[in-house]
């Protein structure tokens, strides 16, 4: 298993305890099922961002790809904590 696969397991793990077992997509909000999470970078690498667990997030797989897609930074990058819904 690579070390971004690990560091993405250990994430959802500690927010599913966090949140008694709900995962939130960090772009849409809705529940993400362990085998559907990717991980988010909240402000893009290529914006400058990093890969720390802060700058972290897990996303389903479509959601993380339509995002950067689009160009589109959820407003979450400006309220770290919250999660960006639709």
């Amino acid at each position: 298993m690579s070390r971004l696969a690990l560091t993405r397991d250990k994430i959802y793990k500690t927010v599913a305890r966090q949140l008694h077992g709900q995962v939130p997509c960090w772009v849409c909000g809705q529940h993400v099922l362990p085998a559907a999470a990717t991980l988010e970078h909240i402000r893009p690498l290529s914006e400058g961002g990093n890969s720390h667990a802060e700058n972290l997030a897990i996303s389903h797989e479509v959601c993380n790809g339509q995002r950067h897609a689009k160009g589109v930074i959820a407003e979450s990058v400006e309220s770290p904590g919250r999660v960006a819904r639709n």
